[in-house]
């Protein structure tokens, strides 16, 4: 599954990099656990927690649609809205004053992302079959 395991890795780097946000201002605020009243800590927490609530479920769908043969350009579509969206949500959430815009744009593309690729994973399997 080359498509998948393309945007699997850039979506990895984006993870390590959100983590290393997390653990930078943690030393600086010397916060073992939890946000410690650091509201810069808990932006950075929230933003790293968010990605990893829903890229996984986002890559696992391009994953599995890949599998069922789905057509590069839909699966190059479906991780570049995907990895964009999770920039554009992790940029308007990190900010002190949190730009809603970019936000909220983010999170509909990772809904996109995660709705066309359920669609698109739904006609696979009834295409293969699945319902016989």
């Amino acid at each position: 599954m080359p498509i998948t395991s393309l945007y699997a890795a850039i979506l990895a780097m984006l993870f390590v990099v959100l983590a290393i946000r997390v653990i930078s201002v943690r030393r600086s605020a010397r916060v073992a656990l939890g946000d410690g009243g650091e509201a810069q800590l808990l932006r950075r927490i929230r933003v790293h927690g968010n990605f990893a609530e829903y890229a996984p479920l986002a890559i696992i769908l391009v994953g599995l649609a890949e599998s069922l043969r789905t057509p590069a350009l839909v699966l190059h579509g479906l991780g570049i809205i995907l990895v964009v969206g999770r920039i554009v949500h992790a940029a308007g959430v990190s900010q002190p004053k949190e730009n809603l815009a970019l936000r909220v744009a983010g999170m509909s593309m990772t809904f996109a992302a995660i709705i066309i690729g359920g669609l698109t994973c739904l006609v696979g399997a009834i295409r293969s079959g699945a319902l016989l």
